[in-house]
């Protein structure tokens, strides 16, 4: 098996929506983004996977370890060995992948945040920075790019906590601020019941609100002139606003059972968004040559 297969084995046995945003990008930038999603998986893997929490920081410097090889041409694990091509081929930043890994053991370090100013430092090192590395992928001509791709990442992150906090909350981990529970009166023994409470209801409309407010951030940041080289962004923006409106229209129901899409509806609204950019697309450079 080569590093480019086991990445790509990686990020298709994973089921994430992240994976139907790849499909539609030329074979370069394709398998770059997979390679930089391969790492994440790893390293989220590591968390996730390891019971001792001195056993996973060992793991985890192992890998702090594996990008400084990685940059100096010497990866060893799979994953590694694909990205020494993925930074040849891409401006990509050693800090971030650093940073990536400082995001996942604070999973080690706190098992709740006391409020969203921490919450948000988690946010950013976990999906902001993959974001501004995602960005670097497919490419910008505007730096305010890199601006939407922060507010995206935090979007999706936000996202990922509503839908999560019943099977997160069994695993002992918390990702809703206290001190947002307290203003709605609600316990975390709460969040552990199959039970959607008017007070759990309002804590979750309010979570959704925030992420709604970074999704329309981002979408007002992007420029028109990087739309398309970002198509993959607004694909995966689509999915992941498709399961907060589903959410949101399911009440917040999320502690009786999870939200999710079927592959061929992830398929089809992946397949629609990249149909719209590139009409889109077409448009914008039309008028830009009228001009």
């Amino acid at each position: 098996m080569t590093p480019d297969q086991y990445c790509q084995n990686k990020a298709a046995k994973s089921g994430s929506s992240f994976y139907y945003s790849f499909l539609f990008l030329p074979p370069k930038q394709r398998r770059a983004i997979v390679s930089l999603y391969a790492f994440c998986r790893e390293v989220d893997d590591v968390v996730d996977e390891t019971e001792e929490h001195e056993i996973a920081r060992i793991k985890l410097a192992w890998w702090r370890e594996e990008v400084v090889h990685v940059f100096e041409d010497k990866a060893e694990h799979m994953v590694g060995k694909a990205l020494q091509q993925t930074i040849k081929d891409f401006d990509l930043s050693q800090e971030h992948f650093i940073e990536i890994i400082d995001g996942m053991e604070m999973d080690l370090d706190y098992n709740a945040y006391p409020s969203f100013k921490e919450l948000s430092l988690y946010c950013y090192r976990v999906a902001s920075v993959v974001g501004l590395m995602s960005a670097e992928i497919f490419g910008y001509d505007d730096r305010k790019t890199l601006k939407y791709a922060h507010a995206l990442g935090m979007a999706f992150q936000l996202t990922n906590i509503l839908r999560d906090v019943h099977e997160d909350s069994v695993r002992g981990r918390l990702y809703i601020p206290l001190d947002e529970l307290d203003r709605f009166g609600v316990t975390t023994n709460d969040l552990m019941a199959n039970k959607t409470t008017d007070n759990i209801r309002a804590l979750f409309k309010f979570q959704a609100e925030r992420a709604q407010r970074y999704y329309n951030e981002a979408f007002e940041l992007l420029p028109d002139c990087d739309r398309h080289p970002q198509r993959s962004g607004l694909i995966m923006s689509t999915i992941y606003r498709t399961i907060l409106d589903e959410i949101e229209n399911d009440g917040y129901r999320v502690l009786e059972h999870r939200t999710s899409l079927t592959p061929i509806r992830k398929l089809w609204l992946a397949w629609r968004t990249s149909r719209k950019e590139k009409q889109r697309h077409k448009a914008f450079l039309k008028n830009a040559t009228a001009a």
